[in-house]
């Protein structure tokens, strides 16, 4: 398996692209609309055929580079159910599994940051969290249909419950890291340990932070699969 990560300076955000290097099929999570010169180029120089563009959710801080590529590659875009993306190719369950090769990449919802949300599990060993959980951190939950006591429970039931050694690659980081581990984050991430539900509530509902500054324009953007919306007059 090649599996390599990528990093957007403006929005922080992390794009992974994994491919199976028998069958040279490649699949992108989170792909940013300002790196596709970028990510085509790797995937050339590979010469990788890029099969699917896969959403953790409609991001808020950055425009998807999944329509652009589409365009220019025919691979099809995926989005977390309940999603708002009528333009997707595909929405992907809870539980479905997406294969590539010998690759297997398993969907777990993760819904507080947003309320369509996704984690991958990449052959049982490397966790994509989205902005579910970043390393000693978590994505926020005061738009989008955020909810923090959702948010929790996607983290302490279901990604927490992951084998400690399991790989932690997140949507953003903001700090310098790159990967952590499952079990680190149990033991470290100031977000939820000492905290139960309620504490963590109370904590995510009274953090006033500023809006991203591209929301006005990336959430309708990422609606249409990164097709910029003009506003009428």
């Amino acid at each position: 398996m090649l599996f390599r990560q990528l990093f957007d300076q403006e929005s922080s955000t992390y794009t992974y692209l994994i491919a199976d290097t028998k069958t040279k099929e490649a699949i992108l999570v989170d792909p940013v609309l300002e790196q596709v010169d970028r990510d085509l180029k790797l995937l050339k120089e590979l010469n990788l055929t890029l099969k699917f563009c896969l959403e953790t959710h409609i991001h808020a801080d950055h425009i998807t580079g999944t329509g652009k590529l589409r365009e220019l590659t025919g691979c099809q875009g995926i989005v977390p159910a309940n999603a708002q993306a009528k333009c997707a190719d595909r929405f992907i369950e809870d539980g479905e599994v997406i294969t590539l090769g010998d690759i297997e990449i398993k969907a777990i919802e993760t819904w507080g940051h947003t309320d369509s949300h996704m984690a991958y599990l990449v052959n049982q060993d490397k966790v994509l969290t989205g902005d579910a959980l970043f390393i000693r951190g978590c994505g926020r939950t005061d738009f989008q249909s955020g909810n923090a006591g959702m948010l929790y429970d996607s983290v302490t039931q279901k990604l927490f419950t992951l084998p400690e050694e399991t790989l932690v690659y997140p949507g953003h980081d903001y700090h310098g890291h790159t990967v952590s581990t499952i079990g680190e984050e149990k033991r470290w991430n100031p977000r939820f340990v000492g905290r139960d539900r309620a504490l963590f509530i109370e904590f995510m509902n009274n953090l006033n932070l500023p809006d991203p500054k591209k929301i006005m324009e990336a959430v309708p953007a990422n609606q249409s699969c990164g097709q910029v919306v003009t506003a009428s007059r």
